[in-house]
This record gives structure tokens, sequence and C-alpha cells, in this order.
């Protein structure tokens, strides 16, 4: 009998290697899991937000107290994905471009907010912005309101999510190099010229990659914002805030209302992200065709 030589056998599909059941299985506990962890939460929410009907949910957003927190909360993120734009991209060039004592402790400090609670976070802010806190007696003496105010607010969101900008354009320009930096330089341009003409727009998508979750990531923040809010009702509680609080309250309808904004938000925001991650895999066939 002839022997078929291994040369000769028929390649094994990619992924298929498995058997059918085990496929099968696999399959249905990622689908499941999906369904109880994310799908029916999500149902919940807007079940709950729409129960007693369109005008009652709409009659819940226009609440004063649901207003103020929206405002609250659109404010505190454009600020923080503001802050954290600026401060992402001069801290990516810096690591990306440059060699520098410090260098790793600059990337280990911007990962600090990724193994720090956000309880804890927001407690540092207590410590010293505080009334018995490192700054508290001269804040107190000159009038200034950090914490239970909008600006402790803004800075615990800040401190939260500044890592998202930096860490995705960190690798992102790494991998791009300086050649393109280089040239435009020896060709005459200035640094200002190179940055917005050769760095930017090889970045961009990268850019909006980040601030698309910086932005998700501070309109949700519950834990170091609760710190130092003050719970302050109508004036410091963001929108995770004010769901629990209605919650608490029983007025689920309120509560699940606004809870359903933060659900669109996180949707939107998964579209978006799967269509950037399209943009970056494109940019980067372009390159290294």
């Amino acid at each position: 009998m002839t022997s078929i030589s291994k040369s000769h056998a028929p390649p094994v599909p990619q992924g298929r290697t498995e058997p059918l059941l085990v496929r099968i299985v696999l399959i249905a506990i990622a689908v499941t899991f999906l369904t109880i962890f994310v799908v029916l939460p999500l149902v919940v929410v807007f079940a709950g937000a729409f129960a007693r009907g369109v005008d009652a949910y709409l009659a819940a957003l226009a609440e004063p107290e649901a207003l103020s927190a929206i405002r609250l909360t659109l404010l505190v993120a454009a600020i923080s994905v503001t802050l954290n734009l600026v401060f992402g991209v001069i801290a990516a060039w810096a690591v990306a471009k440059f060699d520098f004592p410090g260098k790793t402790l600059l990337v280990t400090l911007i990962d600090l907010p990724f193994s720090v609670s956000p309880v804890i976070s927001g407690l540092v802010f207590v410590l010293l912005f505080g009334a018995q806190g490192y700054f508290g007696s001269w804040l107190a003496a000159h009038d200034i309101r950090i914490l239970f105010a909008v600006p402790g607010i803004v800075l615990a969101t800040t401190f939260v999510t500044f890592p998202f900008v930096a860490r995705e354009l960190i690798p992102l320009m790494q991998e791009q190099g300086t050649q393109e930096e280089e040239a435009a330089i020896s060709l005459g341009a200035s640094g200002l010229r190179t940055f917005l003409r050769v760095t930017i727009p090889n970045i961009k998508w990268g850019v909006l990659y980040g601030v698309l979750l910086c932005n998700a990531r501070a309109m949700g923040e519950f834990g170091a914002v609760s710190v130092v809010s003050g719970h302050i009702r109508g004036e410091t509680n963001t929108m995770p805030l004010l769901v629990e609080i209605l919650y608490n309250e029983y007025q689920f309808v309120t509560s699940f209302a606004i809870a359903s904004l933060l659900a669109m938000l996180a949707l939107v925001t998964l579209i978006v992200k799967t269509i950037l991650e399209g943009r970056l895999e494109e940019g980067q066939t372009a390159r290294d065709d």
C-alpha cells in the first residue's frame, strides 16, 4: 500500500483543529457569558427606563436635578479629556522620540492610575485639599474650594483617566519611529511645522481612539468622584452618582433613565471604537506596504 507523504497531506483549516463538539461548547459558553453579563443588564436598564412610557422617560430626564447632573458630567468630561489630550500627546512625544533620564519612571507614573483604586485616588485629594489636609488651611484662608466643588471632581476625573491617551499613542509613535520627522527637519521644516504636518497626521486615529476611551471613562467614573464630590444635590452629583442616589430612594424610572444615557454612551463608544480600530489597522497596513 502506498502511503501519502506529509507534504501531500491536505492542509488543516486555520482555527478548525479542535473537534466539532469542543468548538460548539466553547462558543456556547462565550455567548452565554456575554448574554448574562452584558446583554441582560442593558436590557434591564432600558426596560426600567421606559417602564412607564416615553413621556415618563423624557420627563425624568427633564427634571432639574437630572439636567444638573448631565451638565456637570459633560463639563467635567470636556475639561478632563482636553487636559489629558494635551498631556497624552506631550508624554507620548517625549517617551517615543527622546531618550532621557527617568524615562522608565515616567512610563510607570503614567500607568499608576491603572493600579490604584479610584476610591484611593479620591482619598488622596481629600488628604491634600480637605479641611485637615496638607493645603486645607491655605485654601480656607483664601476662600478657595477644591473639594465638594467642580475643581475637585475635575482633578479626580483627570487623574483616573490620564493614562488612556498617552498609553494609546506611546506604542504607536514608537512603532512609527523618527525617520519622517528627521527627513522633514533636514528639508528645512521647523519643529512645530514638522509636528503639525508630519506627526499629527500619522497619529490622528490613535489620538481619536485615546480620546474616545478617555471620554467614556470620564463620564462613567464613580469611585474617585464619589469621594471628592460631597454628594450635594443639584451641584456636585454627576450622572453615575445621581443614578445611585435615585435608586436608593426608589425613584427607579429616573434612575434607569439616566443610566440609559450612560448605556447609550457605552454602545456609541463601542461602535466608534470598532471603526477607529479598523482605521488604525488600515493605516498600519498602508505604512507596512
